[in-house]
């Protein structure tokens, strides 16, 4: 489990450029757009670790995607006070099925 560090920053990493992304197209100021970029470059690169580390790439991108897109809607609710439908709150809970169903029987 040497690569749950290296996705864990990726996943870090990926939450800040977003919130960064989503800034920009808020605000136009192009500091943020630089911001966003270098983050996800950031990002990227330890999702190259991951993979070396053992993550492997179904497994590995089920879990970045689901985890990164689990807390990128917390933060689009909390920080940028947007808002979700029953069919969205609903795919929320088919992601945490999916991780929970990966580790089952680990």
């Amino acid at each position: 489990m040497k690569w749950i560090i290296p996705l864990s920053l990726l996943i870090i990493f990926e939450l800040i450029a977003d919130v960064f992304a989503k800034s920009w197209s808020l605000h136009q100021k192009t500091i943020l757009a630089v911001f966003a970029l270098t983050s996800y470059l950031i990002a990227n690169s330890f999702w190259l670790f991951a993979l070396k580390n053992g993550s492997g790439l179904a497994k590995g991108a089920v879990i970045f995607s689901v985890a990164s897109g689990i807390i990128a809607v917390g933060l689009g609710v909390i920080l940028f006070k947007e808002s979700l439908n029953k069919f969205q709150y609903f795919g929320l809970a088919l992601g945490i099925i999916a991780i929970v169903l990966l580790f089952w029987n680990e």
